[in-house]
């Protein structure tokens, strides 16, 4: 392969569409979910908190049965994946294997938290100075705070950020492409907090070291391009752009939308950073705004629960652990129609055995 030709074509993401081979167009069903705003539910009676909610090894807990934990506390540790916190304050109850949302559908080691109600977090350390931080200083933020990919992957932040630097990344694409059925929790993101994640992608440009950063979305999406291109943070950025690109199905695939934006394939075996190029979803960029500058730890996501099978569809901003039970009765419940539960979307999702299981990351 001529990289640096490759390279030359790869800087001119998002110039213009490409198309990649196959794909479908599916009945989207997103305005069911996206009529309300999202709102955060009630704090359930206990939190399930599984200890492995990245691609990597399993945390160790670093807290025991009887401690009262912060909001936002370390609670697991892996050297070299992603921490996990407490979504809450209040006691630890217990430490042992739940239910998790898991492909598997093991159940696997769980911190379970009941909730004190006073919701007082732990010391936050910010990157007050973000702008003169050095990379490395970026980087370890999000490894303290527990960053992992939003899109489905969960790979560790940090470690698909320090690569991306070490292999020159040119170029940070935001993917908002969400194209998987049913699913809107990152549309409604978008459409809410659109300096959060433009913020995020100014501070992993820093990271990477990065020139440019084109956020992806749906040319169905027109609210969340009026939404980005108009909110403060847009205006005061150089150099991000904001690309609409086809609504087909799968799209929203890595490899697929960095196909569509540079009209290069990534090569087999390999990385999107051998083209100079890295991939992290909204929320991830959301978060890590969060992470660097507020110095929050990756205790909460968007999440849709939707379907014929739900009362009343809607997207909530969910705390890691809250029981998918708690979510259905947050919507008024199951209706008669519904037949199984799927995490995921229709497409690549996977069944739940029980709604027992938590949000995770």
């Amino acid at each position: 392969m001529n990289l640096p030709q490759h390279f030359k074509q790869a800087k001119e993401a998002g110039k213009r569409i490409h198309h990649f081979h196959g794909g479908l167009r599916l009945k989207h069903h997103k305005k069911i979910s996206c009529q309300d705003p999202v709102e955060t539910p009630a704090l359930p009676d206990v939190l399930v908190v599984p200890l492995l909610q990245h691609a990597g090894d399993t945390t160790e807990p670093l807290v025991g049965v009887g401690d009262t934990v912060l909001k936002g506390q370390q609670i697991g540790q892996c050297q070299p994946c992603a921490a996990i916190h407490s979504p809450v304050s209040g006691i630890v109850e217990a430490i042992e294997d739940r239910p998790m949302s898991h492909p598997s559908g093991q159940p696997g080691p769980c911190v379970v938290i009941r909730p004190d109600g006073r919701e007082q977090w732990t010391r936050l350390e910010p990157l007050t100075d973000w702008l003169n931080a050095s990379a490395k200083a970026l980087i370890a933020k999000m490894q303290q705070c527990g960053l992992a990919g939003l899109g489905g992957a969960v790979f560790p932040t940090h470690a698909k950020t320090r690569d991306g630097r070490e292999r020159k990344t040119h170029t940070l694409i935001l993917n908002g492409v969400e194209c998987e059925p049913y699913i809107s929790c990152d549309e409604m993101l978008m459409r809410e907090q659109p300096d959060k994640i433009i913020l995020g992608a100014r501070v992993l440009r820093r990271a990477l070291g990065a020139e440019s950063v084109v956020i992806a979305i749906e040319d169905q999406m027109g609210i969340v391009q009026e939404a980005l291109t108009g909110s403060a943070e847009f205006a005061e950025s150089e150099n991000v752009s904001v690309v609409k690109v086809p609504t087909i199905y799968p799209e929203g695939g890595e490899r697929q939308l960095i196909q569509v934006l540079t009209g290069l394939e990534v090569p087999a075996g390999g990385r999107p950073s051998d083209l100079g190029l890295v991939c992290q979803n909204v929320a991830t960029s959301a978060a890590v705004a969060d992470a660097v500058t507020e110095g929050k730890p990756l205790i909460e996501r968007y999440v849709t629960v939707t379907g014929n099978g739900i009362s009343h569809p809607r997207n909530f901003k969910a705390l890691f652990g809250t029981p998918v039970s708690h979510l259905v009765a947050s919507c008024s419940g199951y209706t008669g129609d519904v037949a199984r539960l799927v995490v995921g979307g229709p497409m690549m999702g996977f069944p739940l055995e029980s709604d027992d299981a938590p949000v995770v990351k």
